[in-house]
């Protein structure tokens, strides 16, 4: 028996056939060992079942096909908790079907890890990937975002709450970035599934809420994936149809009532939390506020140029 412990990397996916042979082969290359993959069906009714399937026979120790009872489409949070279910690792690690791995990744992860017994989880910085559509014009427009949290450090509750991305400014990571600790997995309860189909843009940062509000979290200086950015992405799907705001007011009343349920009485986070959700419980005032942070913006600009002038505006 291996002394290296296991790591369950699950991938959900639902008609993913274009991109979902390359994440699985990411799986597959990696430099650490002692793994199992559970490929977590989300009901697809394309080629991707089959190409599931078939890994799963090629590599029957080591890789699981799972899916919800009668073919489902349950939505990400369900799925996610399909895979959980079944996880029989110390450590989980999703992987996206549009993503891959970097080599290395579970190898340096799992020794943070180990090295930080208190993290709940890891993640570290994601390569924005553009070049993979092979096109010229996509060569030099991969990037890693500048707005990651100060790195090589662990983050104590409810420090990246507040800090990071939905109610803060700092980049938030994609789930292909991270590695949770089972056991933190199963004291959250997993992923809230009741961000199902247009909502579930957010169901990664809701579980990332509960997670900033009950455990440390190390930030690494170091790059372990690629964020594949393509226009079927959930994210692109939801922006293209004009509909991220009502997403984003559907998780923060979500969060809301996650924070009264869990006796918030933190300021720091109900600031952030009240200025999030201002624009959507007062669209008009919030309008006029900015047009207003506009307005007085435009005369300062004037006032270097035309002081005498910009005194009179004012």
């Amino acid at each position: 028996m291996s002394s290296q412990p296991l790591v369950s990397s699950i991938i959900i996916f639902f008609n993913a056939e274009k991109f979902f042979a390359e994440a699985i082969e990411s799986v597959l290359t990696q430099t650490y060992g002692n793994w199992e993959l559970l490929l977590a069906d989300d009901g697809s009714t394309d080629g991707s079942t089959a190409i599931a399937l078939n890994y799963a026979r090629q590599f029957p120790e080591k890789i699981r096909y799972l899916e919800h009872e009668g073919h489902q489409n349950r939505g990400m949070s369900a799925t996610r908790n399909l895979g959980i279910r079944y996880a029989k690792g110390e450590y989980i690690a999703f992987l996206d079907a549009d993503d891959v791995w970097l080599p290395h990744k579970l190898e340096q992860q799992i020794k943070v890890m180990q090295l930080y017994p208190e993290a709940g989880m890891v993640y570290g910085k994601s390569i924005y990937w553009q070049s993979w559509t092979g096109n010229s014009e996509d060569r030099e427009r991969d990037a890693i975002p500048e707005t990651y949290a100060a790195a090589n450090r662990l983050y104590y509750p409810p420090e990246l709450l507040t800090l990071s991305y939905p109610l803060g400014r700092t980049t938030p990571p994609p789930p292909t970035d991270i590695m949770l600790r089972r056991s933190v997995v199963e004291y959250l309860g997993g992923f809230e599934e009741g961000f199902q189909k247009m909502y579930q843009l957010y169901e990664d940062q809701a579980f990332f809420t509960k997670l900033y509000l009950h455990f440390p979290v190390f930030v690494a200086d170091e790059c372990w994936d690629q964020y594949r950015l393509h226009p079927d992405s959930c994210g692109s799907i939801v922006n293209q149809a004009g509909q991220y705001h009502q997403v984003r007011s559907y998780f923060l009343n979500w969060l809301e009532g996650y924070f009264r349920k869990q006796g918030i009485t933190d300021s720091q986070i109900w600031e952030a939390f009240n200025k999030a959700i201002f624009p959507y419980r007062h669209p008009v005032l919030s309008k006029l506020k900015n047009l207003s942070s506009r307005t007085q913006g435009a005369i300062k600009k004037f006032s270097k140029l035309m002081p005498q002038a910009a005194f009179r505006l004012l």
